[in-house]
């Protein structure tokens, strides 16, 4: 079984970032604790590393997963654009639950998966992902869990669905909400095709209403939106 490194023990912390580091540039995957549910992660520039991330959850290229980030200057540099009201939220809610839909810088080369040149970007509030994002650079991160199970709320339940799919473990106990990011979707706004609104994909951390107070009547209604989203 892959080593479990628990990060509220300085040594063992240290340890586990170290090796977290030398994983993510050989192109392995990791589990490590977000401040929703613990993810998976890989190097978002190594298509290989992310195909190892997919292969773990057993999840296909139809759908990828989003890119964590350690800085809004790191969202910048990874889409086309961001607009006023996608600051906004930014301001708002990062680092936190709200991963947000862009279109992707067309210059990057990498490979997620098919998605239709956009990229999901969210910055994580927690100290351990926000360390290693700042040393790694941005990763592929999705929750830790089989693809149909319940997303991991602590390393057990991570080990029990991913085994040793992954490299290493980092441990610093139980997720305190275990409720996944809010997904909205904002291409629109930076595309200038369709209507300018922002639609929710996934309602989690961040409620709706919240939302609402940000955006006002660029969010879109719940009975507009497609429910297959």
């Amino acid at each position: 079984m892959p080593p479990v490194f628990d990060c509220r023990d300085r040594e063992q912390m240290l340890s586990g970032m170290r090796q977290a580091r030398q994983a993510i540039a050989r192109g392995d995957v990791i589990v490590l604790p977000t401040d929703t549910v613990y993810g998976v992660a890989a190097d978002a520039f190594s298509p290989a590393a992310v195909q190892k991330l997919l292969d773990a959850k057993g999840r296909s290229r139809q759908q990828p997963p989003p890119v964590l980030v350690g800085s809004t200057d790191a969202l910048h540099a990874l889409v086309e654009s961001v607009p006023e009201a996608v600051t906004k939220l930014v301001e708002a809610f990062w680092p936190g639950g709200l991963t947000i839909i862009l279109p992707a810088q067309p210059s990057l080369t990498w490979d997620l998966g098919e998605t239709q040149g956009t990229v999901a970007v969210r910055q994580p509030d927690h100290p351990i992902a926000l360390e290693l994002l700042a040393e790694t650079g941005p990763l592929a991160v999705s929750s830790a869990n089989r693809t149909g199970e319940a997303a991991a709320v602590d390393v057990t339940a991570a080990q029990r669905m991913l085994g040793e799919t992954v490299a290493l473990y980092l441990d610093d106990g139980p997720v305190s909400t275990g409720v996944a990011s809010t997904i909205v979707d904002a291409t629109s706004l930076a595309s200038g095709r369709g209507d300018p609104v922002v639609r929710v994909l996934r309602e989690g951390a961040i409620r709706r209403d919240r939302l609402r107070e940000v955006l006002g009547d660029l969010l879109e209604n719940p009975h507009d939106e497609d429910p297959s989203g």
